[in-house]
């Protein structure tokens, strides 16, 4: 019996750490993408590729979502 009750209780553990590693891991992976695209919006005002008033909202939302993303990450 305490050979089922370790083992399950390993797997579950495995289980529980493979899934946090990975949405972790999607969660960096998305902090980069808006990081990526604050750094190309940017690049878009300084060309004239769109009006810096719709740019500079863009980047605020951004801003906000990326804030958002590492807080939940680090609470």
């Amino acid at each position: 019996m305490k050979k089922l009750f370790l083992s399950i209780a390993t797997l579950s553990l495995m289980s529980f750490s493979s899934v946090t590693i990975y949405q972790n891991y999607l969660i960096s992976e998305s902090i980069n993408n808006i990081q990526d695209m604050k750094e190309w919006m940017k690049q878009d005002i300084e060309s004239g590729n769109i009006k810096p008033e719709i740019g500079e909202n863009y980047i605020e939302w951004l801003e906000v979502t990326e804030s958002q993303l590492i807080e939940y990450v680090t609470n």
